[in-house]
């Protein structure tokens, strides 16, 4: 676990330690005992596994390619997680994202543990037969402690619905006669995959700006017009009032957020910026994010970077570097690539006044201070990000139940066990000095706290 996700955690323990109203049979030397078991559970992963995958190319050559499983807690589940191809994928950072990936389904009450993967390969070094072999000894290297009650994984960054089917066919061959819909989630259609699971991380990360913006507004107005919360009055400049998006990351995650806000019927959105890992495209009047999703599914994924390949998309856009996204007057920029985007060296460019992180710790621990004591909103990952994770879910029950709901019923689903998320968490952040995060993480640590205790692992 990060230093960040570990100080955060332990602020939400010390909360909930002051208040006896928690947990209040456990007083006295016994609680003391009870919240420093948290504390060492919550901090740590329950296992680390890790591999060399033995992959011969197409060269005549054999490479070996360090892959890892984390499982944090199952108290909650199975455990369940991505698997991220990308050639900065390390220990600590799968550690780290399978804890958050414990805390963000203890916050939507996803029945699920967390887990994460990773295999460190630049997924475009490699060819499609490569990427085939490479997901099958994944596989094969831990098929004993993966499966549809035990360990769940998912896509992630670098990785999609071909290698979850691949990955599905070979745990059905290495587990003959044993249910395996449910071994990995984000397949296709096809192979049992839940419709809507490819948009569901960006619905996701723009319903949750949507709905603070337009239905918390409307419905708490009363609230945030007699509260002093340096929040609420952030988010009130911004009642009815036209906003300027830039969208840091055009992949899976940030082309459909940006979709879903040009679309969007109540707000008056303008996507003014997008940007991917060569290029920051701005047209104030708003770019024409059809055309540009169009051109990226032609194009292996990339944005236009001359004024050639933007002519050819039918696109107005100005070209600038791609960290130019990071420092645009904007009202709402979101992040949707890498972690430590924003820090303690770039904190003090960042002009948007709402933050919603579409990656996995785009904001570190001292810019988030920084930008939480001007009173910007930060939507962090734990709420903003759970999409895919949502939608994995059902498509498990789906696999189960070899039922399937049509698209419209599973955004339905995933919007309203978002809304329900948000509808309990943000009354708190607009009555209270705590930033958006904070409240978050003690509402999930208060549920796996409940979940341990009654389980009797915490002595």
């Amino acid at each position: 676990m990060s230093s960040q996700t570990r100080s955060i955690v332990q602020k939400s323990l010390d909360a909930l330690l002051e208040d006896e109203s928690f947990l209040p049979d456990c007083q006295g030397d016994v609680r003391t005992q009870a919240f420093t078991s948290l504390a060492a559970i919550l901090s740590t992963p329950n296992h680390i596994h890790k591999s060399f995958l033995r992959i011969p190319l197409e060269g005549n050559k054999v490479v070996r390619i360090p892959a890892f499983r984390v499982q944090h807690n199952n108290a909650m589940g199975p455990y369940k997680g991505g698997i991220r191809f990308h050639e900065s994928v390390n220990e600590d950072e799968v550690v780290n994202l399978a804890s958050l990936m414990t805390l963000k389904n203890a916050l939507h009450d996803v029945p699920f543990g967390g887990g994460k993967g990773g295999v460190v390969i630049n997924p475009r070094d490699f060819t499609e037969k490569e990427l085939h072999l490479i997901s099958k000894k994944y596989v094969q290297y831990f098929s004993d402690i993966i499966g549809p009650d035990k360990d769940i994984p998912a896509p992630d960054m670098g990785s999609g619905e071909r290698e979850m089917d691949w990955m599905m066919a070979e745990y059905k061959s290495i587990r003959p006669g044993t249910p395996y819909r449910g071994s990995f989630t984000g397949k296709s259609v096809v192979n049992g995959g839940s419709l809507g699971r490819r948009e569901a991380t960006g619905k996701g990360v723009y319903f949750s700006l949507r709905y603070m913006l337009h239905d918390f507004i409307n419905d708490q107005k009363n609230l945030l017009t007699n509260t002093d919360n340096i929040f609420a009055k952030t988010l009130l400049d911004f009642e009815e009032k036209p906003l300027k998006l830039a969208v840091q990351g055009f992949g899976n995650v940030g082309s459909v957020a940006a979709l879903e806000a040009d679309r969007c019927q109540y707000l008056q959105n303008k996507v003014v910026a997008v940007s991917d890992r060569n290029v920051t495209l701005v047209n104030q009047e708003g770019l024409d994010i059809p055309a540009l999703i169009q051109y990226t599914s032609k194009n292996r994924g990339d944005l236009p970077t001359t004024e050639e390949q933007l002519e050819q998309a039918g696109v107005k856009a100005t070209i600038e570097d791609r960290e130019k996204v990071l420092y645009l007057d904007v009202d709402v920029l979101m992040l949707a690539a890498l972690e430590d985007q924003i820090h303690k060296n770039n904190v003090d460019q960042i002009k948007a006044n709402i933050i919603v992180e579409g990656a996995n710790a785009p904001v570190t621990a001292e810019a988030d201070k920084a930008l939480s004591d001007q009173g910007v909103i930060i939507i962090p990952d734990i709420l903003a990000n759970a999409g895919g994770v949502i939608v994995s879910y059902f498509e498990w029950l789906q696999g189960r139940e070899t039922q399937f709901y049509t698209e419209e019923q599973v955004f339905k689903l995933l919007y309203d066990k978002m809304m329900r998320t948000m509808d309990t968490i943000l009354p708190l952040y607009f009555g209270d000095p705590f930033p958006l995060r904070q409240n978050c993480y003690i509402h999930s640590v208060m549920k796996l706290s409940t979940v341990l205790y009654r389980q009797g692992k915490l002595y």
